[in-house]
């Protein structure tokens, strides 16, 4: 629950830097079921008072998160070393979505990278890496 409320407080429009995995999953996972619980809510309370545009009232939930939504994701692809604009991928027809999802998944990239700093804080002077070499 953290994770969903740092990106929606500290980094609302923030399309710069890097997001680890575990930020980006952690916000789509209370994402999506923060969407389905007020989907259905208001879709319940809507047929209860017969006002069926009341049911619509929950894109607002959706309108809400989109900035946010949008900001990790590309926060995330720059963690694993890829342009923002790389979500566009998602548009080739089956394999798009597919590949997008790889790379989601993907590790960071060790070290800084033209977005930043590896927000695990892992580099390239990291414990792990000395231990290796001993």
């Amino acid at each position: 629950m953290n994770w969903y409320l740092k990106v929606l407080k500290e980094h609302y429009a923030d399309f710069s830097g890097r997001a680890r995995r575990e930020e980006y999953w952690m916000f789509t996972l209370f994402n999506a079921i923060f969407s389905i619980a007020i989907s259905v809510v208001f879709t319940g309370v809507a047929i209860a008072i017969e006002a069926p545009l009341l049911a619509s009232l929950s894109y607002i939930y959706s309108l809400a998160v989109l900035v946010p939504s949008l900001a990790v994701l590309v926060r995330r692809l720059h963690d694993t070393g890829k342009s923002g604009w790389f979500f566009l991928v998602a548009l080739i027809p089956i394999a798009g979505p597919i590949w997008l999802l790889v790379i989601l998944c993907t590790d960071s990239i060790n070290g800084a990278n033209k977005w930043g700093e590896n927000p695990k804080g892992i580099g390239n002077n990291s414990t792990i890496d000395q231990i290796g070499r001993e």
